[in-house]
């Protein structure tokens, strides 16, 4: 790393750092400790003011949308798994979104949909804490990168506060003959006391109601710069941190149902939002960052909304294609709404959510199944799954 990037010694402090490397034996170097975040708003320029804003607008517009749904959770499993997509590629774990959509999440085809996965179970389980109204907690983050780690090669390691040193990236320029922490773009804190308290600081910060201070965006993105700079688990920090964007918008009350999608948006930009993250603690530049940042919220609600207002329209259009056919049964509604909530099921499904008998849901799915309203779309563990192929389309549109 770079020690000489810190130009502005307010944002936190060099620490010495020395270890072994296997192949270049001793070294020493620096690791960069960020200073708690403020109670104030930083001072920040009129253009971020306003991608502020609009980011809190574009957020308004969005959950007043979800509010209006018939069910409020008919569109949290489609959002969750093109969230669980877009953040595991940013982080280098890469499935096509069409396969992650429709994939069996009990019994996934690869290691690599298989933690793509994992961020679906584990996001669920966020969502259930804080609208229970409980403050988030270290071991609640222990405990989410846990579920999110589990199958991985580094399960062991996991569940807990990184115990070793590491680094993040490379710089440019870093020939072969550094050592990886001399070669790295950025060394967060070393492991032990200053790091479990800089987390607890930080949670401490997000459970703090900021409403006279802070816009509540800005609280967002403040909170997404400090965990990641802190970078406190030995993987899944990226994901994390991105996950806690859409849990702070939560607990602050931006939203009302974690529908919001915004690792699409970084992921297509993941440069300038690794300078961005990183200007911060050079430079003290919130502006940059904060501007970046809020732009992205403003972007992924507005496509979340678009993308929420289309499949309404689509399981309007599906719901009155069923009541246009010859068939009667009251249950096919019900099953439209679960091929929108659900991007691909089996006739469990079916039976579970529906009540009715498996004999029944198997012939209710081959009747739409001949309405063309469902197909199947593959087997996993040698069950047949379905999806209704226009829903497929809205959701994989922005894609």
């Amino acid at each position: 790393m770079d020690v000489t990037m810190f130009r502005n010694p307010a944002m936190g402090q060099l620490v010495n750092i020395s270890g072994s490397d296997p192949l270049r034996g001793p070294w020493q170097h620096q690791a960069f400790i960020p200073v708690a975040l403020p109670q104030a708003e930083p001072q920040l320029a009129g253009v971020t003011y306003r991608a502020v804003a609009a980011a809190g607008r574009a957020l308004a517009a969005l959950d007043a949308t979800a509010r209006q749904l018939p069910n409020p959770y008919l569109l949290r499993t489609p959002s969750l798994r093109r969230e669980a997509q877009a953040t595991s590629a940013l982080e280098g774990t890469y499935a096509p979104l069409a396969e992650v959509l429709t994939a069996d999440d009990e019994s996934p085809a690869t290691a690599e949909m298989a933690e793509i996965l994992n961020y679906v179970a584990m996001a669920r389980t966020g969502f259930e804490w804080v609208q229970q109204e409980r403050p988030l907690t270290l071991g609640l983050l222990e405990d989410l990168q846990g579920r999110l780690m589990q199958g991985t090669p580094l399960e062991a390691e996991s569940g807990r506060l990184r115990t070793g040193q590491v680094v993040i990236g490379r710089k440019v320029g870093a020939g072969p003959d550094l050592t990886p922490i001399e070669a790295a773009r950025f060394v967060p804190v070393p492991p032990g006391d200053q790091l479990r308290a800089g987390m607890e600081a930080l949670l401490d910060w997000i459970g703090t109601d900021h409403t006279e201070h802070i816009d509540p965006v800005v609280v967002a993105g403040m909170a997404h710069y400090q965990f990641e700079t802190l970078h406190p688990f030995r993987d899944g920090n990226g994901r994390l941190g991105r996950y806690l964007i859409v849990l702070t918008l939560l607990r602050h009350g931006l939203l009302s149902e974690p529908t919001l999608t915004v690792s699409p948006w970084f992921e297509a930009r993941r440069a300038e939002y690794y300078d961005a993250l990183l200007g911060v603690s050079t430079d003290g530049d919130w502006d940059t960052f904060l501007t970046f940042f809020a732009h992205g919220l403003a972007k992924a609600a507005g496509a979340t909304r678009q993308q929420m207002l289309s499949l309404v329209e689509v399981r309007q259009t599906l719901r009155e294609r069923v009541r246009g056919s010859r068939l009667r049964s009251a249950h096919a509604l019900s099953v439209v709404d679960l091929a929108v909530a659900h991007p691909s099921f089996t006739v469990r499904t079916v039976e579970r959510e529906t009540g009715v008998s498996y004999g029944r849901a198997n012939t209710l799915v081959g009747q739409l199944v001949d309405l063309g309203i469902l197909e199947e779309v593959g087997r996993g563990a040698g069950t047949r799954r379905f999806a209704a192929p226009e829903v497929l389309r809205v959701l994989l549109g922005g894609a």
